[in-house]
């Protein structure tokens, strides 16, 4: 086993052990019983009254999935690329694979950008 891939392995442990206490640890200590002043909704302590004054709007949600996808295949394609002279094909392929995988959620972003009527 190379030492580059214990460090991998020593990083993987470290996720496991950082976050299992943090998911386990809330179910066993939190509170069950559940009543109405629990599930009353508070705005900075407060309870609210009456319409909220800001309603979220929705319409650069397919802009944001959009910047997402393509931050991720830039990032993606800088590596591949600074490093495709010494890879060759296989890694051509696999960098033709991830671009297909990608360009999927991309079609759902236009496709969500071309529906005005969920705005």
């Amino acid at each position: 086993m190379s030492a580059d891939f214990l460090l991998v392995l020593a990083l993987a442990g470290f996720a496991v052990v950082a976050v299992v206490p943090t998911i386990i640890l809330p179910l066993i200590i939190a509170p069950k019983r559940p009543s109405a002043v629990k599930t009353a909704p508070f705005e900075c302590g407060q309870i609210p009254v009456g319409e909220g004054r800001v309603h979220f709007m929705m319409q650069y949600y397919a802009y944001l999935l959009m910047f997402v996808v393509f931050d991720v295949i830039a990032m993606f394609l800088y590596a591949w690329g600074v490093s495709s002279v010494g890879v060759g094909l296989p890694a051509t392929l696999i960098i033709v694979a991830f671009m297909a995988i990608m360009f999927v959620p991309m079609g759902y972003a236009l496709h969500l950008a071309a529906r005005r009527d969920i705005w």
